[in-house]
């Protein structure tokens, strides 16, 4: 005669771990979509330190000015010549949200006007600068 409550509770012991997996997965790729929103120009600035500045929310486009000015969008460096064409597909791929110059304490003036001039002549509209607050 065999003893069927041994196996019977054997089977009762083991854990069912697809709904813990199912959750895993869902937060996997709810992070992995959160994090394509994130927008980092790919370069490290030092910004220029400023008393007041308002609150930028609407991003659309960033570029920085690194202190060699050099420009980069989107993680990568943009030649000068360049830049019309690329801030022109970003902006028609969001018409809506407006521009951002991340420019470092060395750049030159005349870079970061050059960004806002070709800004201006695609439409984009706001450009702000970024700055460092107190």
């Amino acid at each position: 005669m065999r003893n069927r409550t041994s196996s019977s509770q054997q089977q009762g012991q083991a854990i069912d771990l697809t709904p813990m997996l199912d959750v895993v997965f869902i937060m996997l790729i709810f992070f992995i979509v959160t994090a394509s929103f994130i927008k980092l120009p790919g370069v490290e600035v030092n910004k220029v330190d400023a008393n007041k500045a308002d609150a930028y929310k609407k991003v659309g486009i960033l570029v920085a000015v690194t202190g060699t000015n050099e420009f980069w969008i989107d993680k990568k460096r943009v030649e000068a010549t360049g830049l019309k064409l690329n801030l022109t597909r970003l902006f028609n791929d969001n018409p809506k949200g407006g521009m951002v110059i991340q420019a470092d304490n060395e750049s030159n003036i005349e870079s970061i006007a050059k960004v806002a001039d070709i800004a201006r002549d695609i439409g984009i509209s706001p450009v702000a600068i970024s700055t460092e607050n107190d």
